[in-house]
């Protein structure tokens, strides 16, 4: 019975509803739980990870609401998108990212569907028949945005309450301008290296599948993105500079989330635990996300790339329990990349 009271307790806080925060309180806790940029080599404009939707269906299965962590670029709005979580926070080491995260905002809150959105994005010509198109499956806007002409639409970005700097807004145009210049054949880029060409291009990540085969990101249907734009304009997905192993960031989140009485239902690292480990730095890692409150089952998202991949793809999305992680790094299974990758499941 304690058992159950317990599971109980913890459902009713994950279906407790976030608040709304105002511009002002969006600039403040961005402001405060964030901490100085680090180096990271790639733009990281948009994902390179092929596979990184053959993991939804463990994603469908968890309880809706509480938080979502991640890193990285758009990739994140999928994982939203599939887990409705009431609040996000996009933490990356790179303050590019959350510049981008902001463009991104931007473009959410002028768009009528998931269309005009990538038209705006893309800087494609925006259709006449626009409510038209909300029914239509993702494979159909590709096809539009393939032959639309193309038609400037980098918009002044409106204002996000935080302070930016005139390179900071020159650094939001530019990567609008890569956006509009390459379209949907954009790649990942690492400075001073051509993109790979195994890398996917913007189209595949916006046309990925799930392991059944199915659309599955967030612009595969209108009422995902819908929900995406409901929590953007809500201030509800924080981008925050910020380091996974840092002293602060991760602690300030989990901090946040016990006041207001939410608990971690997943996190997605992409292969930053590759790094972490390179570095000496998991164990800081897990001291951080032990801070957390968990939801029962929550889930640890992420990708083996290269060499940690399995199979013929270049990279390999994989989830693990949290709490299997954090007791196996504690008892001492889990000392570096190739332990965590083994502990992991497809």
């Amino acid at each position: 019975m304690r058992r159950l009271a317990t599971l109980l307790s913890v459902l009713v806080l994950l279906c407790l509803p976030a608040r709304t925060l105002d511009r002002a309180e969006f600039a403040a806790l961005i402001a405060q739980l964030s901490e100085p940029e680090g180096y990271f080599d790639t733009d990281n404009l948009i994902s390179n990870e092929s596979t990184f939707l053959t993991v939804a269906g463990h994603l469908r299965a968890l309880p809706r609401g509480g938080a979502y962590l991640g890193v990285g670029p758009d990739q994140n709005y999928s994982y939203i998108a599939l887990l409705r979580p009431q609040v996000a926070f996009l933490v990356d080491i790179r303050r590019g990212n959350l510049l981008e995260h902001l463009l991104f905002r931007d473009l959410f809150a002028r768009s009528r569907n998931r269309l005009e959105y990538l038209c705006l994005l893309l800087g494609r010509a925006i259709p006449a028949d626009l409510p038209a198109w909300d029914p239509k499956p993702v494979a159909d806007l590709v096809r539009y945005l393939d032959h639309a002409p193309r038609q400037r639409q980098t918009p002044a970005l409106a204002d996000p309450g935080l302070p930016l700097s005139p390179a900071d807004r020159q650094t939001i145009t530019s990567f609008h301008q890569r956006f509009e210049a390459d379209g949907l054949d954009l790649r990942f880029n690492s400075h001073g290296r051509e993109p790979r060409p195994y890398y996917p291009r913007f189209r595949d990540l916006v046309l990925a599948t799930d392991s059944a085969g199915q659309p599955a990101s967030y612009l595969s249907r209108e009422e995902d993105f819908r929900y995406l734009q409901r929590m953007h304009r809500e201030n509800r997905i924080l981008p925050v500079t910020g380091n996974l192993a840092g002293e602060k960031s991760l602690r300030a989140i989990a901090t946040y989330l016990r006041r207001e009485k939410l608990s971690l239902t997943a996190i997605y690292t992409s292969n930053v635990e590759q790094y972490l480990s390179r570095g000496g730095d998991l164990a800081r890692f897990a001291a951080n996300l032990d801070a957390f409150p968990r939801a029962p089952g929550a889930l640890l998202i992420r990708s083996g790339m290269g060499p940690y991949a399995r199979g013929n793809s270049y990279s390999d999305q994989l989830v693990q329990s949290l709490d299997d992680f954090l007791a196996g790094y504690a008892e001492g299974r889990l000392r570096n990349f190739a332990d965590i990758i083994r502990g992991s499941r497809p």
